[in-house]
């Protein structure tokens, strides 16, 4: 109770002093007053403030102005009260019946026309980006829809389909020998040169021997005369151990020439072997072919001096027999899981670019070979060469065959990486697509995309073998797709 009568007396302290111009305003205005000072005070005042004036009582529109400007400060200190209490309060001080019909629950202040208008132009652009938006592409969707996809398609066949490695090699004689100079000095004569077939011991070229031969008959007459040494002191023991027989000498004597003899013996035989060495040294100043074969380089002159002292000076190459060569291929290590021994090869050499030479790998070498940071492996391949066509130091591409299917059903490479429209449209042919995981093809029938489920086999860079699934030789494989018809069969739209 006391808290309603605080609220009268705020109410009446508030508003006490607008009744003094309710009259004037009356007067004014009427009983109800104009309706466009109604709805200029319904757009500024909020509606909780607004009294829904009755259609009688001469100060309905005083008080409604009057409850709208004292009355605020009341609301927003007690708003629920305040309604409550509304009706009672103008009863009591106004003296008139009930003039307030309806009273609204409390609502939030009314926003001002400025705002609202932007709010208005906010929703009015928002709208016309859409409508736009859907124009675009119900016209995207109709130009589309209307244009016809051309597709690209290759047939299905059976074929051959070969895995292989490719590596660079160079074209080297099976067995390829360094010929060089054990003695030192002047190259008095030359019996070969480059291509000359020669056999085994045929002299290829001649050191002055001169020196040597001196060095052999010095040895040699070294030789004699120690020789000679020795044989008579050989008959100077004979008389020397017969006189001590016959006690006509000492034993001492006989001993001593016995111990003569025994070093006499040793130095025939240090002669002899200076004479054998003098003999080898003379011997090497002729330059002989050590094997069968032919002369694949000669590195000398004649008149040229070779030096033996530190290193062995090359003087010819002769191979053994060119009917029998072999590739030495600088193969990847990448490749090597799959290579072995007795794999096959082809290759190529600029010489006769349009010839494929068959060969075998013969050895895979596990020597690793590194050149900045990229290990290779020689893996030699052998070629027969009868006709003599290739030649030593040829460059040779090599293709090593890791695995091979003849006569298997194929499709290129590009059919199993096809999509219609793309990655983003698989889910369009969802009800038609087998499980995306799955390896598929799509195939043209009846003028549709049909996705073929398949099991992939061996593959190389063009083909790929289909080793089961829904295929024939002659179905058409969509490989790609364009907007007009360059080549290929063409499709429906897509859906």
């Amino acid at each position: 109770m006391r808290a309603e009568r605080a609220d009268r007396e705020e109410f009446v302290a508030l508003s006490g002093e607008e009744h003094r111009l309710f009259a004037d305003m009356a007067e004014q205005h009427g009983a109800v007053g104009d309706g466009r000072e109604r709805d200029a005070l319904a757009e500024i005042w909020p509606a909780e403030f607004l009294l829904v004036v009755a259609h009688q009582g001469p100060l309905g529109w005083p008080i409604a102005n009057s409850l709208g400007r004292a009355g605020f400060e009341l609301h927003q200190r007690g708003p629920a009260r305040f309604a409550a209490r509304l009706l009672g309060a103008l009863n009591e001080h106004v003296g008139t019946r009930p003039l307030l019909l309806q009273v609204s629950p409390p609502l939030t202040e009314a926003k001002s026309p400025s705002r609202r208008i932007n709010v208005r132009i906010r929703w009015v652009a928002a709208a016309a980006l859409l409508v736009l938006a859907g124009v675009g592409g119900l016209a995207w969707w109709s130009t589309h829809r209307a244009m016809a996809v051309q597709y690209v398609t290759l047939p299905a066949a059976r074929g051959t389909i070969t895995r292989s490695a490719t590596a660079t090699g160079t074209v080297n004689p099976v067995l390829t020998i360094i010929v060089g100079a054990y003695d030192s000095g002047v190259i008095q004569n030359l019996y070969c040169d480059y291509t000359t077939q020669v056999r085994a011991g045929e002299v290829c070229a001649r050191i002055d021997p001169r020196p040597y031969q001196a060095a052999f008959d010095q040895y040699s007459g070294q030789l004699l005369r120690d020789q000679a040494v020795l044989d008579k002191d050989r008959i100077d023991l004979a008389r020397y151990q017969q006189l001590a027989a016959q006690n006509s000498i000492a034993r001492q004597q006989a001993d001593d020439q016995a111990y003569v003899v025994k070093q006499d013996e040793g130095t025939v035989k240090l002669d002899q072997a200076y004479v054998e060495g003098a003999k080898h040294n003379l011997d090497y100043t002729d330059i002989i072919s050590p094997v069968d074969g032919i002369v694949v380089s000669r590195n000398v002159t004649g008149g040229q001096t070779v030096a033996s002292s530190f290193q062995t000076p090359t003087l010819f190459l002769i191979a053994t027999d060119l009917k029998a060569m072999e590739v030495d291929t600088n193969t990847s290590e990448g490749d090597m899981g799959g290579v072995k021994e007795g794999d096959k090869a082809t290759f190529t050499v600029d010489a006769y670019p349009q010839r494929i030479f068959q060969g075998t790998v013969t050895q895979v070498r596990e020597s690793p070979q590194t050149v900045q940071n990229v290990v290779t492996y020689d893996v030699v391949v052998g070629v027969d060469n009868s006709d003599l066509a290739l030649m030593p130091g040829m460059t040779a591409s090599t293709q090593i065959i890791i695995a091979q299917r003849n006569d298997v059903l194929r499709v290129p490479n590009q059919a199993l990486r096809y999509v219609p429209g793309g990655p983003s449209a698989v889910e369009a042919h969802g009800a038609r697509t087998p499980t995306s995981r799955q390896p598929q093809v799509w195939v043209l029938r009846n003028g549709q995309p049909v996705a073929v489920t398949v099991v992939p086999g061996l593959n190389d860079d063009n083909f790929t073998e289909i080793v089961k699934g829904d295929l024939h030789p002659g179905d058409q494989v969509i490989t790609a797709e364009g907007g007009s018809q360059v080549s290929g069969q063409p499709g429906p739209p897509h859906p």
